[in-house]
């Protein structure tokens, strides 16, 4: 077990454990407030992302901060992570194989970040979190609560990018996650 972010980044650097590796350029570890209380999981890290070694820093990226601006989060104070640190070839889903060896870094993530709300992007991060019986079109914009955290499955922003129409619920369920987060934050003072 790691004692901080920066250990296990170090822990991850050239990790060899699965075939994602032999295409990186860059690990995507992960980036943002160390201890934020607002955590975003995708599902794997894009051609810019590879590039820059940060997520979400392509279209999607850029689409997810207009979001963020627009519902008053602000980036610096949240964590964002992947379910796989390595770019998967043609930017494909992650393998079940692939997610599931890198998991544990991800919940090491998730552990040293110690959030209250977790935000699910997509059906990828959705079943690898919380299991394959949850699906993206039926639970997304539904809080779900496991091990004393908040989980809201939402659409990964990529999804907008195909289509226009889930913008109108990708905002919804962002600014009902910035209001939990408000109504959280003023009950603990």
């Amino acid at each position: 077990m790691a004692s901080s972010l920066d250990e296990l980044k170090k822990e991850i650097d050239g990790c060899r454990k699965c075939r994602l590796c032999e295409g990186r350029k860059n690990i995507v570890f992960g980036v943002g407030k160390p201890n934020a209380d607002l955590m975003f999981i995708g599902e794997g890290p894009g051609a810019d992302e590879d590039e820059q070694g940060e997520p979400f820093v392509g279209k999607a990226g850029k689409l997810m901060d207009k979001a963020f601006d627009g519902v008053g989060i602000k980036r610096e104070n949240v964590y964002i992570a992947n379910i796989v640190k390595c770019r998967p070839p043609k930017n494909r889903d992650p393998e079940d194989d692939e997610a599931s060896i890198c998991i544990d870094y991800l919940n090491e993530q998730i552990r040293l970040v110690n959030p209250k709300i977790i935000v699910l992007l997509g059906r990828i991060a959705l079943n690898n979190i919380l299991g394959k019986e949850y699906g993206i079109t039926k639970d997304r914009g539904r809080w779900i609560e496991k091990d004393n955290i908040l989980y809201m499955p939402i659409w990964h922003p990529a999804a907008l990018l195909r289509d226009e129409s889930k913008k109108i619920d990708f905002w919804k369920d962002l600014k009902e996650v910035k209001q939990k987060l408000e109504l959280m934050e003023n009950e603990n003072g």
